[in-house]
């Protein structure tokens, strides 16, 4: 089993997930080969911090996709010396490609066009705080991104409602995501993310007004936020704002993620 989109696990594999969270680290054996691209300090940050809970050894393999190497081939000898991948890559389907040739579980940690590990922490911290999913509404602000594609994902799998409030020209077809291109429904939960490149429509960047217009609801933006971008305001001073310690989530959601997939072999 692997997790390169959140389109990998069914809701059975999800509830596993978060219910691992909430329980001790389950010491386990083996190496991760981790290739982390970019910045990424809190994904990098927490990772590392699940490996160290769960007793797994790590080697950095720097860019492991970025050669012209057959992933075919990076699998068939690198497989004997890891016991999974954790991997931040922004070619998607290399990704997926390299997943697909693996013997050993792959977790995305972030590629062009998802941040599932991501997205399963913050739906797990709203959970936590305020009840069951099916019971809230989940309002998604701005054009897509990898994270708010992983969260159509989690709403697919989950059979939940979301509302994507996002330019015209953005709008699809999908069962559980009703499109919106203006603040029109009320949400319990809101969350943003940092605007593609080349996006810069400022009245997209989400005002007070939108907040009231869409009653108030809890404020999850995903980091690192911009002000002026899309956000207009510094959420760190609203009182809506989840707090940087809704975070805290991603070390017990990942740590879960990695035994389960090694519970899974």
């Amino acid at each position: 089993m692997h997790l390169v989109s959140l389109s990998d696990l069914s809701a059975t594999d999800i509830r596993a997930i978060w219910a691992a969270a909430g329980a001790p680290a389950r010491p386990m054996q083996g190496t991760v080969g981790w290739s982390f691209e970019g910045n990424g300090v809190r994904t990098r940050t927490t990772f590392i911090q699940s490996f160290r809970e769960l007793g797994l050894a790590y080697t950095e393999l720097p860019n492991l996709l970025k050669t012209p190497e057959r992933v075919t081939d990076l699998a068939g000898y690198l497989d004997p010396f890891y016991t999974l991948y954790v991997v931040r890559e922004s070619n998607h389907q290399r990704l997926a490609d390299f997943a697909a040739a693996s013997r050993r579980p792959v977790v995305n940690a972030m590629s062009s066009a998802g941040h599932p590990c991501e997205v399963l922490a913050d739906a797990h911290a709203i959970e936590s705080r305020l009840g069951p999913l099916q019971d809230l509404s989940i309002g998604l602000w701005g054009p897509p991104t990898n994270v708010l594609r992983s969260w159509h994902e989690l709403a697919a799998v989950l059979g939940l409602p979301v509302h994507h409030f996002c330019p015209r020209e953005f709008h699809a077809d999908h069962s559980r995501v009703r499109f919106s291109a203006q603040a029109d429904a009320r949400v319990d939960v809101l969350v943003t993310d940092g605007w593609p490149n080349g996006f810069n429509d400022t009245r997209w960047s989400l005002t007070p007004e939108h907040m009231a217009r869409l009653g108030q609801p809890q404020l999850l933006p995903t980091p690192p936020f911009t002000l002026g971008n899309e956000l207009a305001f510094d959420p760190v001073t609203s009182a809506q704002f989840m707090g940087y310690e809704q975070k805290l989530a991603l070390v017990s959601v990942q740590r879960a993620v990695l035994m389960h997939l090694l519970g899974s072999r």
